[in-house]
């Protein structure tokens, strides 16, 4: 690790060595028996993972965006409503890609730092029959976490399948479709999943797959439809050989040591563990003075921090800093404050150490930048937090 700056941005993450050590094991044939043992206990934790009892999972090839490409694909036809809460960039993103499928997207918006109210959504469903409503759990670009719960519960009672982007929330922030009613949710190996970046994992429920099967168009993407996949994964799941596209067999070993130390940890254990991270850097970026984007801490995510700069300091002087002290994170996203803030991930195997060692790393970029203030008052802050347990 020496000569090498910590990873602390929301995604890609640090990476556990038995998981890298997977990854660059000699890669076998993506038939061979022990490739369709791993890629169907991947298949079977990934459900367990999502917390879908009867999900299908699918792990396919590709980025978080594949993820939204595939559901939006399969669930949405020409002429559907699709009502989307969007709470910052990738709210857009959803947008733009059901709107390619043919799809009327509807958007219920906030100022960047909030999230639409329940009522604001009930409003909303109100006014048509939208055959999707879709949820970004945590936006990679605002650091706003969305009450997923309640928004599923409106959603089904409104009639409309319920999609939820957990890119940056799954194995990191608490998401139970079989309880909250979710239909399809998706999410990306690199970020608390803990993989490097290449996979895109997804459960529909069996009301989306029903929705699926009975769709009366077909799907207008070749590579995203379920179509040519499910089979893929039934039969891997079943342990038996079958082929569509070869699948990235490392990043799968990979995957399936990552989830072993997920479900062995337990799932209650890991999301407190996040929370508590997440409580450290926030206590140290509150104690240095600086503001957050999401307008509370009841709406704030537990798997990365958005603080905004201080006065008399720009992200373009404080990010090299930081840079420079050993961490590297990330400058702001949203369109709309881009320059105002800037971005700390801390999901997946985070550790205390490496919470410390990153506000000591914003402390000393603040200090290179002329900012004033106490000396070690942010890792201090971090430090009584974690302390008292």
């Amino acid at each position: 690790m020496k000569n090498r700056s910590l990873l602390m941005i929301p995604g890609p993450i640090e990476f556990d060595p038995a998981v890298l050590a997977a990854l660059g094991a000699p890669t076998t044939g993506h038939l061979a028996p022990t490739f369709m043992e791993a890629f169907g206990q991947a298949l079977e934790r990934t459900r367990t993972l999502f917390q879908c009892a009867k999900g299908q999972p699918f792990v396919l090839a590709g980025t978080g965006t594949l993820g939204m490409d595939t559901v939006c694909a399969n669930l949405v036809a020409p002429g559907d409503n699709a009502l989307v809460i969007n709470t910052g960039y990738f709210g857009d993103r959803m947008g733009t890609i059901l709107e390619r499928y043919g799809a009327k997207a509807t958007h219920i918006r906030s100022a960047p730092g909030a999230h639409p109210t329940l009522a604001d959504v009930e409003a909303a469903l109100k006014t048509a029959a939208f055959k999707v409503m879709t949820i970004t759990h945590v936006d990679t670009s605002t650091g706003v976490l969305t009450d997923v719960k309640g928004l599923a519960d409106l959603g089904r009672r409104y009639g409309a399948l319920v999609i939820v982007d957990g890119v940056c929330s799954v194995a990191g922030e608490d998401l139970n479709m079989d309880a909250w009613g979710v239909d399809a949710a998706f999410t990306a190996s690199q970020k608390a999943v803990g993989v490097p970046p290449g996979l895109a994992l997804l459960v529909v429920s069996s009301r989306g797959m029903e929705a699926f099967k009975t769709r009366k168009t077909p799907v207008l993407s070749y590579y995203s439809d379920w179509s040519n996949w499910l089979p893929v994964m039934e039969a891997y799941e079943a342990r038996k050989p079958v082929y569509f596209g070869t699948p990235a067999v490392n990043l799968i070993f990979a995957l399936n040591v990552s989830l072993g130390q997920i479900l062995q940890e337990g799932l209650d254990a890991r999301f407190a563990r996040h929370i508590r991270m997440s409580r450290a850097v926030k206590a140290g970026i509150t104690a240095l003075g600086l503001g957050q984007v999401p307008q509370n801490e009841e709406i704030a995510a537990h798997t990365m921090t958005a603080p905004r700069y201080p006065s008399g300091v720009s992200g373009s002087d404080l990010i090299p800093a930081i840079g420079k002290a050993g961490v590297t994170l990330a400058g702001g996203l949203h369109a709309e404050i881009r320059n105002e803030y800037f971005r700390i991930g801390h999901m997946g195997a985070v550790t205390q150490g490496d919470v410390l060692a990153t506000l000591g790393a914003i402390e000393t970029g603040l200090a290179v930048c002329g900012y004033k203030f106490e000396s070690g008052v942010g890792t201090a802050a971090a430090v009584k937090f974690l302390a008292a347990g």
